[in-house]
């Protein structure tokens, strides 16, 4: 498994399953003061029995690591702070970072720590830990991704309470990369002792064994009341065994289960079923560089050959939304504008003509069983792109042969995001020409110097005109067939509330949830 792509998007999805709850049901109905929010009165206490997704194989404890597990994940993004996290509007917000200024080219980004942030061994955070943190997830095999734009020599301490990023280019969205993993450790922390470094963060490590971890509460944080006494994780190899063990009373909190499970437990009321919509990208992605999908017009056909509503219906159950080619539906500055891509077999056929495309071969549509639903939409689009006159055979991979062999090189496959981050986001990282993870090996100039002038721009108002061009032209001619997002699901016991509702990495973010009595 291509672990460097792994830390780049962090799935946090469900691994395959088929069968999940199937003995029970649920509430999509969130009453008053339930796990996603509500009115009542968040009460102090109580320890909250968290299960996650994980494999005992793929274990980390180096918060600089390659998480692959979401347990993991979970377990690092409690015990250490980031420098910003995602918000709702506006869609980054202040952590470690309290506050940040830009210079007046863009290039040059200060960040003015948080006061009184301390780590769990009581001594001060410092500009100096930040710095050496940064240097560190830089220099690991995804830090060019993390971090694009930023050399580790340009990341420098001004004093004790200010960190300076220099760009190698303007760059208005800089904050924004600071939101995933820049877990911040002391300053000359080991990799030997890396796995117990102290943090900052809401709870502190009490105990860490074979992928499951107690953490008890950090009375000290900086960032406000944290209500939980405790918080303790249950890695779990499947959803199955993860729903059960919530309906067996092992566990309050199901984590990000999956929208069979979302479905097979409505109408039970003693479940509480949080819904984050639009958590994670699905899409089908086209080799533009070379290969029998470089033509336009063949991506453009296969684009109106799916029936987006379908597949929502029928691989996500209904959890979740169509979507219409364009990464990132979750930024304030998302082109809603675009017109909404529908099924049209007529001119699919008609493109498919002019294009000379062959459709007396078959073609080999790969994916994987990674999260629950891929290769379900992986067959569904083949049936669908059948009746334009495309053959279409999936195979499926195991997940190591597809990051190795597939994922960047295939003329077809299926891939998926756990993050609704920013089109920047996801044009930095996949679509830019010179992307080390350019999916579907794309080269635009166009799409390129829209990006420049889009990230380069101060004025927030041009800079949404120029991410509006950007993300026409991604529409228009990229490789990716977005046909829906899905929602993430978690599955919560009535004394649960105050669950996060936020897509992506906000779902980890757990130091305002409660427990009633």
């Amino acid at each position: 498994m291509d672990l460097t792509r792994r830390q780049l998007m962090w799935t946090g999805g469900a691994f395959a399953a088929t069968t999940l709850l199937a003995a029970c049901g649920g509430t999509d109905a969130e009453p008053a003061g339930s796990a996603s929010g509500g009115t009542a009165t968040p009460r102090r206490g109580g320890t909250l029995r968290v299960g996650a997704l994980g494999r005992a194989a793929a274990i980390t404890r180096d918060p600089h690591g390659s998480q692959a597990n979401e347990s993991d994940y979970l377990i690092l993004s409690l015990i250490y702070d980031t420098l910003t996290v995602p918000g709702d509007k506006p869609n980054t917000e202040p952590r470690l970072a309290a506050s940040w200024t830009p210079s007046a080219d863009l290039r040059t980004w200060r960040f003015k720590l948080a006061k009184g942030a301390k780590f769990h061994d009581g001594s001060a955070l410092t500009a100096a830990d930040v710095v050496y943190s940064l240097r560190r997830l830089r220099g690991t095999p995804a830090g060019a991704s993390r971090l694009p734009g930023i050399q580790a020599k340009n990341i420098t301490a001004d004093g004790d309470d200010t960190v300076v990023l220099v760009s190698d280019y303007a760059n208005a969205e800089l904050p924004l990369l600071t939101r995933l993993t820049t877990f911040v450790v002391p300053d000359g922390t080991t990799d030997k002792d890396m796995a117990k470094a102290p943090g900052t963060g809401p709870f502190k490590l009490d105990w860490f064994r074979g992928g499951n971890a107690r953490l008890v509460r950090n009375d000290g944080w900086y960032g406000g009341n944290v209500y939980l006494d405790a918080i303790e994780v249950k890695i779990f190899e499947n959803p199955q065994a993860l729903a059960n063990a919530l309906l067996a009373g092992q566990i309050d909190l199901a984590s990000n289960v999956g929208a069979v499970a979302a479905r097979t437990a409505k109408g039970r009321s003693d479940i509480q079923t949080v819904r984050r919509p639009n958590d994670m990208a699905m899409p089908i992605v086209m080799r533009t560089a070379d290969g029998p999908f470089a033509d336009p017009k063949v991506r453009e056909a296969l684009r109106l050959a799916v029936d987006r509503k379908a597949m929502v219906d029928q691989v996500l159950s209904g959890y979740g939304s169509v979507a219409n080619d364009v990464l990132g539906t979750g930024d304030p500055a998302y082109a809603k504008s675009l017109p909404q891509r529908t099924r049209d077999l007529a001119k699919a056929k008609q493109l498919l003509g002019e294009a000379g495309f062959d459709t007396s071969r078959t073609y080999e549509l790969f994916t994987t069983e990674d999260i629950s639903g891929l290769a379900e939409a992986a067959t569904l689009f083949a049936t669908q792109v059948r009746e334009a006159g495309l053959k279409v055979k999936v195979v499926k991979q195991e997940s190591a042969t597809f990051w190795d062999k597939t994922w960047l090189k295939g003329d077809l496959y299926s891939t998926y995001w756990g993050t609704n981050d920013s089109v920047v986001f996801f044009a930095s990282k996949t679509m830019v020409s010179g992307s080390a993870t350019n999916e579907a090996g794309w080269k635009s100039t166009e799409f390129d110097a829209a990006y420049q002038k889009a990230i380069g721009t101060a004025d927030a108002a041009e800079r949404i005109k120029f991410l509006q061009q950007l993300q026409k032209i991604e529409y228009d001619s990229s490789g990716y067939l977005l046909w829906g997002m899905a929602d993430g699901i978690d599955l919560a016991r009535p004394a649960v509330h105050g669950l996060p509702t936020l897509p992506g990495y906000g779902r980890v973010q757990l130091e305002k949830t409660w427990l009633a009595s």
